[in-house]
C-alpha cells in the first residue's frame, strides 16, 4: 500500500486503525511502535474508555509520574498532597518547605472571594444612552428569564451574583458587553456559566425586540460570543507563613537567620522589579501549583492563564508572592486567583483524580483552593531558600541524577555507586558521563 501522510476520516477509524495508519506513515518501524503505545493502554478495558472519552484520536496514554508531598499543616490541618509533575526535585521540595514549616507553626490561609466571570459580548447599533437607561430592566430580565438555568445552583449558595452592562465604544464602535460573576460553589461551573450567558444573547435580542415606542435602529443588536472568561481576580486565596527571625535557624554554611530573611526578602522584591526574573519566579510557584491541579483534574491551563494576568494586572508582569521582614518577623504570602471545582468535570471521572480528592479529605472547592495556594508558596519557599543558600543546581541536578544515569545506559551497580561517589559533588551531565568512563577502565 502506497504511504502517503494525509488521510480524510481519520476520526472515523477505529482506535487500533487510527495507530496502525499513524504507525505506517510516520515511523521507521510500525510494528515497534504499535507494540510501545499499546503497552499503555489501560488494562481495564472500561477504564480505558473512560480515558479515551476525555479527548479525541486517542490511540494511547501518557504516563505522568504521581507523587506525594506529605507534612503540610494548613490551618492546623495535616495533608499529604498528591501532586503530577515530571520534573526532578519539584515533589521534593514542596515535601522540604512543608517539614520546615511544620515545626513553625504551618500555613495559614483565607478565602478573599470566590466569583467566576463571564462575558455577553455584543454591538449595538442604535442609541446607547437608551441601551443605559433600559439596562435596569434588562437585568431584571436576565435573572429571572434564565432561573430555571441557576435554581439548582441556588439551592447550593451559588447562582448569578451581579449583572453589569460596559461600554467599550470608545475602543471599538459599538462595542458592549454584559460583563457577570457567578458563585458555583464546589464546582468549576463552566458549563454552568456558558449556558446562562448564551440565553443572555437570546433574553437581549428579544428584549430590545418586544419593547414599546424603540426606533428599529433601537432594537438592532448584533451578539458577538458568550464565554465565562479566565481572568477571576475575585476568586483569591491567600497562604502565608510567619516565624521570628531567631526561629528561622541556621542554613547551609553558617548563613544566619537574619541574613536568610534579607537576602530573601531581596530576591523577591526583584522578582517585583524584573519581570525576566519574574517569570522564572512564577513559573516556580506554577510547578507546585499545577502538579496538585492535575492530580485533582482540574484545569491547570486556565489556571496558569488567570495567574499570570493577575501577576500583570499593575500593567507590569511582577511576582505573585510577598515577603516583609519586620521587627524581628518574618512574613511570606501570595494571593492567588484558582478556579477550581471538587464536583462535576474530571474530578469524579478520572480514576486517580478521585483518589486524588479522597486523599486530601474530599475537600469543598474552598478547601481545595486553599491547598493549592499553600503549595505553590512551599514551592516558592524551597526555590528561594536554595537560590540564596547554596544555589539552585546542587539539590536539583541531585534529583536528576537518575535520569541522567538512565540516559547514559548505567547498570544497577553503576548507578548505586555513581549514588555514592556525587553525594558530595556537583552533578552534571558531563561529570556523570566521565565518572562511568572511568568506572569502565
Amino acid at each position: 500500500m502506497k504511504k502517503t501522510k494525509t488521510i480524510s476520516g481519520f476520526s472515523k477509524l477505529s482506535k487500533t486503525g487510527k495507530l496502525k495508519w499513524l504507525a505506517e506513515n510516520f515511523f521507521s518501524d510500525p510494528t515497534a511502535v504499535i507494540d510501545e503505545l499499546k503497552e499503555y493502554w489501560h488494562q481495564n478495558h472500561q477504564q480505558q474508555e473512560v480515558l479515551d472519552g476525555f479527548s479525541e484520536n486517542t490511540i494511547s496514554n501518557f504516563p505522568m509520574p504521581y507523587g506525594v508531598a506529605p507534612n503540610f499543616l494548613i490551618d492546623n490541618k495535616a495533608y499529604a498532597v498528591p501532586m503530577v509533575i515530571e520534573e526532578s526535585s519539584v515533589v521534593a521540595a514542596a515535601a522540604a518547605a512543608a517539614k520546615f514549616w511544620m515545626s513553625r507553626g504551618g500555613f495559614t490561609t483565607k478565602i478573599i472571594g470566590t466569583e467566576k466571570v463571564g462575558q455577553l459580548h455584543f454591538k449595538y447599533f442604535g442609541d446607547k444612552e437608551k441601551l443605559k437607561l433600559l439596562f435596569p430592566e434588562i437585568r431584571k430580565a436576565l435573572y429571572k428569564e434564565t432561573e430555571d438555568l441557576t435554581a439548582n445552583m441556588q439551592k447550593r449558595g451559588g447562582g448569578i451574583s451581579q449583572i453589569d452592562l460596559i461600554d467599550y465604544t470608545d475602543k471599538e464602535k459599538g462595542y458592549f458587553q454584559i460583563f457577570a460573576k457567578f458563585q458555583t460553589c464546589d464546582s468549576m461551573g463552566a458549563n454552568f456559566i456558558n449556558s446562562i450567558l448564551e440565553r443572555f444573547g437570546s433574553i437581549l435580542e428579544n428584549f430590545l425586540i418586544s419593547y414599546p415606542n424603540l426606533i428599529d435602529q433601537d432594537r438592532d443588536v448584533q451578539i458577538i460570543m458568550a464565554i465565562l472568561s479566565n481572568y477571576t481576580p475575585s476568586c483569591i486565596v491567600r497562604s502565608s507563613v510567619n516565624c521570628t527571625i531567631e526561629d528561622l535557624g541556621e542554613f547551609p554554611g553558617g548563613m544566619s537567620g537574619a541574613t536568610f530573611a534579607e537576602k530573601f526578602e531581596m530576591a523577591v522584591r526583584i522578582a517585583h522589579i524584573d519581570p525576566y526574573r519574574a517569570t522564572t519566579h512564577n513559573k516556580g510557584i506554577f510547578n507546585g501549583v499545577d502538579a496538585v491541579v492535575l492530580a485533582t483534574g482540574n484545569d491547570f491551563r486556565a489556571i496558569e492563564a488567570c495567574g499570570h494576568t493577575y501577576a500583570s494586572r499593575s500593567g507590569r508582569y511582577q511576582s505573585l508572592s510577598h515577603c516583609m521582614v519586620k521587627n524581628g518577623t518574618f512574613k511570606f504570602w501570595i494571593d492567588l486567583p484558582l478556579a477550581v471545582g471538587t464536583v462535576g468535570g474530571l474530578t469524579k471521572l478520572h480514576p486517580i483524580a478521585k483518589t486524588s480528592l479522597e486523599m486530601l479529605g474530599n475537600p469543598s472547592a474552598e478547601e481545595l483552593m486553599r491547598i493549592i495556594a499553600t503549595v505553590g508558596l512551599a514551592q516558592n519557599f524551597a526555590a528561594l531558600r536554595s537560590l540564596v543558600t547554596t544555589g539552585i543546581q546542587k539539590g536539583h541536578m541531585k534529583m536528576h541524577l537518575l535520569n541522567i544515569l538512565n540516559q547514559l545506559n548505567a547498570t544497577p551497580d553503576q548507578i548505586s555507586n555513581a549514588n555514592e561517589y556525587f553525594s558530595d559533588k556537583l552533578v552534571s551531565f558531563n561529570a556523570v558521563r566521565n565518572y562511568l568512563e572511568k568506572e569502565k577502565i
